[in-house]
Parts: C-alpha cells; sequence; structure tokens
C-alpha cells in the first residue's frame, strides 16, 4: 500500500537550517563571537606593534636604558664603551659589560671623532633594511587582520549578507500549520469581521485585483494592552496560511544612527521574499511618534527609522502581498503620515469585552479545566466587569493553579473568587507584620468605604471587603457592576467620589484622627473632579473642555487655574461632607461590621448587607 507524501514543512525563521546540533552550536557561536574575536586579536596585535616601538629588547636579552648624550661622552672618556652605532642623531652605545644605553645628540655635533678616541668601535646604520622590515611587518599585520576579519565572518555565515546589527530582529513564524484561528479568538466579533477581508485577499487576491480594487496596505489595531491585538493578528495569517513575521517598534530603534532603517529595509526585503505573509509591529508608538522640528539641524534615528518605514509601505505593488499589521494603545501620538490611505488605510479599535465577549472568552480558557457543580461562566463574567482577555485568562489560570495547590480535583468558587482579587490587587500578603492597633484602623477604613457605596444611590454592589494586604493595599473594597456601561451621570461620578472618601471618614469618626492610607483614595477622587470639571462640563464652569500645556492645550491663566482648582476642592469637600454625614448616621453599624471584620478578615456582599440592613 503506498503512503501518502508527507507535508513538506516550511522552516521557520527562528528555526536553524541544519539538523546537526554541532554546526548549529558552532554557527551560533561564530554568528555572535566571530566579530568580536577578530577585533580583540586586532587590537592586541596593534599593542604588540606599540610595545616593539617603545620597548627595545636586545638579542641577549638586556633592555636599553635611557640616558642623556653627555652620560654617554662621559662613559666614553673612562673607555667604558666598547661599540656605538649611529643613527641621524640616535647613539647606541654598548658598555664593555654588555650593557646598552640610547642618547640623542644635538643637531650637527658631531661626536664620531670623539667616541674612536676613546676607544669605541663605531658604525654608521642607515636603517634601510629595518625600514624595509618594518614596513613588510606591517604589510603582514594588514593581511593578517584582513584574513582574519574575513575568515571568521565566512565561518559565521555572514558573507554577502547584512551585518548583524542591522539585520531585523523580527521572528518569522510559518503558519503553513495554523497554531491560532478566528475561532481561538473571542470577545471581538466586529474586529474578526473588519480583518475577514485581509484574509480573503491573501488567500485570493486576484478577486480583488481584477475588480481594479486596492486593498489596505495596513491595518492599524487600536486597543488597552491585555485585549488581544497580537493574538488576533496570529489569527488572520493562521487564517490565510501565510507567514507571520512579528517584531517591536522598540527592537528598531538604537543608539547608531542609521540602523533603524537598515533594519526596516532588511525586514521588508525578507518578507517580500516570503509573500504572501503578514508583517506585524507591536507598539509602533516607539517609532511612529509625530516628527517635531527640534532644531537640532537633522533627523535622529528615531525619525530615520520611521521616514523609511514610511518608504517602505509606499514601495508595495499590486503583486506583492504583504499586509503590515501594528498595534498601539497610544493611537494620539502617531505621525499623521502613517495613517494617511495609501498606509494604514483601516483603523481596527479593540475594546474591554462586555459581557458576552468576557463569558466567550472564559468559554476559549476554560476547555481542559475541571470546574465543580455550581461553578457558572455566566456568574463569573458578570463579576468581572473591565476585565481584558489577557486579564481573563490570567484569572481562570491562577484559579487552576490555587486548586491544584490544595490538591482538588477541580476548580471552585472560592479558588475563582480568590483569583479575581489576585489579578485586580495581587495576592495576598498575611507575612506583613500588622499591629493591633493599625488592623483595626484598617478594618474600619475599609468598612467606611463599603457603608458608604452601599448607602449611596446609582452605586455599584459591594462584593468582598478584606482587610488583609495585598500588593500596596493594606486592605481591598471590591465593586461589581450589575451590567456594563459606557456612559457614567454626574449623580454616579459623585457616589464614586463618596464611597472613596468613606474609609478616611470613618477614621476621623472613629479614631478623631487621620492617617496616611487614603493616600490612594484622594489620588482616585480629585482625577474624577478634575475630569468633571476640565472634561465632562459637569462644573460652574460650563460646558468647556480645558486642557493642560502638557496635553496640547494653551497655556492657563492664573484666573482660570484658579477657579478651576476651587470647583475640584468643592467637588471633593462635597463628596467627604457626604461621607461623613452616612457614617455618622450608621455609626453603630459601622462598628459592629468592622468589628466582626477583625475577627474573620474577609466578608462578601452578602453578608455585608445583612448586617447593614438588619433591624
Amino acid at each position: 500500500m503506498e503512503m501518502p507524501p508527507k507535508e513538506k514543512r516550511e522552516t521557520p525563521k527562528s528555526e536553524t537550517r541544519s539538523s546537526n546540533p554541532k554546526t548549529t552550536r558552532k554557527r551560533s557561536f561564530m554568528a555572535r563571537y566571530g566579530l568580536p574575536i577578530a577585533l580583540i586579536v586586532m587590537g592586541l596585535l596593534l599593542l604588540g606593534i606599540v610595545g616593539a616601538k617603545y620597548i627595545n629588547v636586545s638579542l641577549g636579552g638586556t633592555a636599553v636604558q635611557e640616558k642623556p648624550i653627555s652620560n654617554v661622552l662621559n662613559m666614553a672618556d673612562q673607555h667604558q664603551l666598547k661599540s656605538v652605532v649611529l643613527n641621524g642623531n640616535d647613539v647606541t652605545a654598548t658598555s664593555v659589560t654588555g650593557q646598552r644605553y640610547h642618547a640623542v645628540k644635538e643637531e650637527g655635533q658631531s661626536v664620531t671623532e670623539i667616541f674612536r678616541k676613546d676607544g669605541a668601535v663605531v658604525s654608521i646604520d642607515n636603517n634601510q633594511q629595518g625600514q624595509w622590515l618594518q614596513g613588510v611587518a606591517g604589510l603582514l599585520l594588514v593581511l593578517l587582520v584582513v584574513g582574519l576579519t574575513f575568515a571568521f565572518i565566512r565561518r559565521s555565515g555572514l558573507g554577502g549578507q547584512a551585518m548583524p546589527f542591522v539585520r531585523s530582529k523580527a521572528k518569522r513564524f510559518s503558519e503553513s500549520r495554523p497554531s491560532v484561528l478566528f475561532k481561538d479568538v473571542a470577545g471581538v466579533e466586529e474586529a474578526k469581521v473588519e480583518l475577514q477581508e485581509i484574509v480573503e485577499f491573501l488567500k485570493q487576491p486576484e478577486r480583488f485585483i481584477s475588480m481594479g480594487a486596492r486593498t489596505p496596505k495596513g491595518v492599524l489595531l487600536v486597543g488597552a494592552p491585555g485585549t488581544g491585538k497580537t493574538l488576533i493578528s496570529r489569527a488572520v495569517a493562521g487564517e490565510a496560511g501565510v507567514s507571520f513575521y512579528s517584531v517591536s517598534g522598540s527592537e528598531f530603534v538604537e543608539m547608531f544612527v542609521g540602523v533603524g532603517a537598515a533594519r526596516v529595509r532588511d525586514l521588508f526585503k525578507e518578507a517580500k521574499d516570503h509573500s504572501p505573509c503578514i508583517i506585524f509591529i507591536d507598539e509602533i508608538d516607539a517609532v511612529g511618534r509625530q516628527r517635531t522640528n527640534s532644531g537640532n539641524g537633522g533627523n535622529d534615528e528615531r525619525e530615520q527609522t520611521l521616514n523609511q518605514l514610511l518608504v517602505e509601505m509606499d514601495g508595495f505593488d499590486k503583486q506583492t502581498n504583504i499586509v503590515v499589521i501594528a498595534a498601539t494603545n497610544r493611537p494620539d501620538v502617531l505621525d499623521p503620515a502613517l495613517l494617511r490611505p495609501g498606509r494604514f488605510d483601516r483603523t481596527v479599535t479593540l475594546d474591554n469585552p462586555d459581557i458576552r465577549g468576557r463569558q466567550a472568552i472564559l468559554e476559549v480558557h476554560a476547555a481542559g479545566k475541571p470546574f465543580e457543580d455550581g461553578v457558572t461562566l455566566t456568574e463569573l463574567a458578570r463579576q468581572t466587569a473591565g476585565f481584558s482577555g489577557a486579564d481573563l485568562a490570567n484569572l481562570l489560570n491562577e484559579a487552576a493553579l490555587l486548586a491544584a495547590r490544595k490538591d482538588q480535583p477541580k476548580i471552585g468558587k472560592l479558588e475563582l473568587e480568590e483569583a479575581i482579587l489576585r489579578v485586580m490587587a495581587g495576592p495576598e500578603r498575611k507575612s506583613r507584620m500588622i499591629t493591633e492597633a493599625e488592623k483595626a484602623i484598617i478594618a474600619y477604613h475599609e468598612v467606611g468605604h463599603a457603608i458608604v457605596m452601599r448607602s449611596m444611590p446609582n452605586s455599584d454592589p459591594v462584593q468582598k471587603v478584606s482587610a488583609i494586604a495585598r500588593g500596596k493595599a493594606l486592605g481591598i473594597t471590591v465593586q461589581s457592576p450589575a451590567e456594563d456601561r459606557y456612559l457614567m451621570r454626574r449623580s454616579e461620578l459623585l457616589s464614586k467620589m463618596a464611597g472613596a472618601m468613606g474609609g478616611r471618614a470613618a477614621e476621623e469618626i472613629i479614631f478623631g484622627d487621620i492617617t496616611t492610607g487614603a493616600s490612594q483614595d484622594i489620588e482616585y477622587v480629585t482625577n474624577i473632579a478634575r475630569r468633571m470639571v476640565c472634561e465632562f462640563g459637569m462644573s460652574p464652569l460650563g460646558n468647556v473642555m480645558i486642557k493642560a500645556e502638557s496635553e496640547g492645550g494653551s497655556m492657563l491663566s492664573a484666573d482660570l487655574a484658579a477657579r478651576i482648582d476651587k470647583e475640584i476642592s468643592v467637588l471633593i469637600d462635597q463628596a467627604y461632607a457626604t461621607a461623613l454625614s452616612i457614617l455618622r448616621e450608621k455609626q453603630e453599624k459601622l462598628s459592629l461590621i468592622s468589628e466582626h471584620l477583625i475577627r474573620v478578615e474577609t466578608i462578601d456582599g452578602e453578608e455585608l448587607d445583612r448586617m447593614l440592613f438588619a433591624a
């Protein structure tokens, strides 16, 4: 029975071309260390020449001593010299004991007869033979260095190719056997629809060319970190079955001017040799920032790299099936030349997923993980509002690790709840030594947050209150919105501010003093108040947008800056007064719940509600 032919697998760029491990290691060593070794050898030879010029050793091994010409003449007068060699103004004398001396006579001074009169054998050295030998030695040195350098380059496999520091650092992945497809990417359905056209073009470019259509040369993916920009780019390559080049924008830029531009040229040359393919540039804002006239009289390395990228994207023709996909979370800083039609023709936005998207992402990452009865991904998706795709993947992985650490056969609700807190604030830090007094302050602080949050209208439900340190926080109060929201009312923002100030208000009411534990709360409240005044038009200043000079706005007058600061302070003071009023009214509940939290360290939202609203 005839066996079917094996599929030919294209060797990825990152894999070695040789099947011999010894050859692979040798090439890797020579490619990395060949040129440095050649330069070291050249430096040692040059040091040898310099040393030989200043350290002249006789055949007998005796070093030549420097002496003034007057001392040498005195030695001759005392008949201590056996021979003298004259070479221009240089005098080399050998004593009767074999010691050699070097001196320099004055221009025009005649010493030949003096030495002969005192019994020394005088000889004249025109140095023609020495100069000829020195020239031959220099020529041999140059040939040796050139030969060594050429040999190292040849052995390292770089002959006729770009040097290592100007080679592109992009990693090439062959997608002839795709590892990522659209079915592996969840929660970004609109983005997949937009990118499906790219897949069709890479599969059947003649369909578009025959219609006279110009397909996008570049696609810009915009989204927060962890929303799946790299993953969906791999999926596009996998669906089309083409090669995928991945590189970070920061890998183009070096301290040497011209290196980044050379790497861009090398990347696109290699991509053309393996077209159709996809080039993915992550964090393109590292190289694609807006060009400015800095007044330094020339372009810096980053601008030269950007210019070369623009030239390469303009150089695509209809027969070059290459698509450039770039990702960034800072589209506002990109150069307008990158975003014009003909370069990055299309912008695809990837937001944090909604509840349906989170459930779809959880289903993808839950495959192969055992869960206890009663665990529903729908409920987990509801509890993780604001999580990105990467956060959700990390959540399930943390839960699986916690279950394995406890030697449990399945993942339960407790592990999932702990994983949520780990992703949001970090792992517990029970080893931190906290005094009983500080523990009480932390408990009252967190319960103060929780009571104000539960007492304010339009406030999100409280999911958990903990007096255990996590990350930099000494305690944590977690709110979980009942549904995804994309607009915030003014009353909701005021409720958030009052809830954030509940911790400091509880400290003042119970202990008559305040601590440094509210620093993050104050920063959070100040940011909301500033945006309400300067961006949202929710203050007596009216419906105006006020940007600081650092954000691209004009310089603010002293009067306007003072009015802004005043309105921000009014909003913060109003939130603090609201928190004080609520907690004074419910001071008995504040003490009861706080003392309970000191004992148990963590309470959930249901237990909080039972204690807070019990008769």
